[in-house]
């Protein structure tokens, strides 16, 4: 196993995640985009290791997928939009802080507990980050995502010089 290049990653993999590979763009937009000290990331969806969406990350929250795979899902999502950090940075330890989390959760109509699902993410940002992983954050119900997905997460972060 090959060195760990950052505090964050090293944080991570103390709870067991290793920052995959990060997704290509499913249409006509890039991952991250970069003006002056913001670094804006895409919605992220709760991709695998191995590219894929499990199975119990499928479908509507409060309708098939239940509030702990949908919790599980956001966390996912948070670590893909870290992985795409460090595409576009090269260390993660470059982040200052995370401003904002945007959680879209493809729910059942009646679904309400939308905010523990996207504690999922916060939570691993916070974790990630430490303090600098304190953030703002929206969370919205909606009625689809891209493949099916339960979840999709956004992130805004400063970055360092």
């Amino acid at each position: 196993m090959g060195q760990i290049a950052s505090e964050v990653e090293r944080r991570l993999a103390n709870l067991g995640f290793v920052l995959p590979e990060p997704a290509a763009p499913l249409a006509n937009y890039v991952p991250a985009v970069r003006s002056g000290a913001l670094l804006l990331i895409s919605g992220q969806l709760p991709l695998g290791p191995d590219g894929k969406l499990a199975e119990d990350h499928v479908g509507k929250v409060g309708a098939g997928v239940d509030e702990a795979a949908a919790s599980h899902a956001a966390a996912l999502c948070a670590l893909n939009c870290l992985a795409q950090a460090r595409a576009h940075l090269g260390d993660l330890d470059r982040i200052g802080r995370c401003l904002r989390l945007g959680g879209f959760i493809n729910c059942a109509e009646d679904f309400t507990r939308l905010a523990v699902v996207m504690n999922g993410a916060s939570d691993l940002m916070a974790t990630a980050l430490g303090e600098r992983g304190t953030h703002a954050r929206s969370t919205v119900g909606v009625a689809q995502l891209p493949l099916g997905a339960c979840v999709e997460v956004e992130a805004i972060f400063e970055i360092t010089p």
